[in-house]
């Protein structure tokens, strides 16, 4: 996958590295993948509270 500069700067700017460094080190992958998850699982758990508010 080829990498656009705004990618690149989405990288550096959500991760503090860009992509060359996520890609070369497992640890960093691992880094970016868990602080990825936990993000998604916040946002999963706001749009159910904010569902559970409409719904009342």
């Amino acid at each position: 996958m080829k990498y656009t500069h705004e990618m690149e700067k989405a990288m550096e700017k959500s991760h503090g590295m860009n992509y060359s460094e996520y890609e070369r080190k497992l640890s960093n992958r691992m880094k970016v993948e868990r602080r990825r998850e936990q993000d998604y699982a916040l946002s999963k758990k706001v749009v159910a509270e904010a569902t559970s508010q409409i719904h009342k």
